[in-house]
């Protein structure tokens, strides 16, 4: 097995001899450190180096960690590489602005070894599944870009990644596009049809027995015959998808933007990712169980 490559970049010596600590004892992961902004800038522009995920303390002297994830994430070899931004701010508008600079991912000082590995996790997870919905894109034909309108049905996760996939290359740019509706048909099957909460989200993450309990509620007799439903409408304009779950709804006005309160769980950014990256709009309606998501038909959402 592979094992996933990690830059660790602390200025301080303790953090990172605590680190590498953490890290020898997981078989898994392969670690390089930086010392400063800088050193790791170098080490990421050698293109012989490459990495599975980034974990950055924030205040460094010189360039710092804001500034090198900005650079990150402005250079597109290395823009989809998952960071971890680690700090000792406890203030909303210093979380906010990390987490709007692309580290959807942030640990708070100081935090346990156990919450450390269930963040690194949860970002090795989702960037693997976003590299794998980035390559179905090609299984599909472009004449998915005359498609005008369109009903879906899908039960399960994996036929989420599937659709999702396909119905990004009716899209004008269906790079920005599978990563957001991939999100939306998930949410509608684990939130909406499979009942699974917020909190339990978290705690299954942390536990790493996720799937396994989503395949559970799956077979349950009350949710085999439950799918969510997408709607495709392209216009002059706009494509509108419309996705409807058999559930009970949501606060979803609490998962449109970032939340600094809930920055360092495992899960629940995947809306206000998809906001952000994928679509115009997004609003909900009926209980919170209707998803409809717009992107701009006639050029790459910006």
């Amino acid at each position: 097995m592979n094992k996933s490559r990690v830059l660790v970049v602390d200025d301080e010596e303790l953090n990172l001899e605590i680190l590498c600590e953490y890290f020898d004892s997981e078989n898994n992961f392969s670690l390089r450190t930086a010392a400063d902004g800088e050193a790791a800038w170098q080490i990421l522009l050698d293109p012989a180096e490459s990495f599975d995920v980034i974990l950055l303390d924030r205040m460094m002297p010189g360039l710092d960690g804001i500034g090198l994830l900005r650079r990150i994430k402005e250079t597109p070899r290395l823009a989809d590489i998952p960071v971890i931004l680690q700090t000792a701010a406890d203030t909303a508008s210093e979380i906010r602005e990390g987490l709007e600079a692309g580290a959807y991912y942030y640990l708070t000082k100081p935090y346990r070894r156990d919450a450390l590995f269930a963040i690194v996790h949860a970002a090795l997870t989702d960037a693997k599944a976003h590299d794998s919905l980035r390559r179905r894109l090609n299984d599909h034909i472009n004449s998915l870009q005359f498609l005008t309108q369109g009903d879906f049905s899908i039960r399960t996760i994996e036929e989420a990644g599937q659709l999702a996939s396909f119905i990004a290359q009716a899209c004008p740019d269906a790079d920005r596009a599978v990563l957001g509706i991939s999100e939306l048909l998930i949410n509608a099957v684990e939130h909406g049809n499979l009942g699974l909460s917020y909190q339990e989200k978290s705690t299954l993450k942390l536990e790493d027995c996720w799937q396994a309990e989503i395949d559970r509620r799956l077979a349950l007799p009350d949710n085999v015959a439950k799918r969510v439903k997408i709607n495709f409408i392209r216009s002059t304009n706009d494509i509108t998808l419309r996705i409807t779950d058999q559930g009970s709804g949501f606060a979803w006005q609490d998962f449109l933007e970032f939340s600094p309160e809930r920055a360092c769980d495992p899960n629940g950014r995947g809306i206000a990712l998809a906001r952000m990256m994928s679509f115009a709009s997004i609003s909900y309606e009926g209980c919170g169980n209707i998803a409809v998501a717009t992107i701009p038909s006639d050029s790459p959402k910006n």
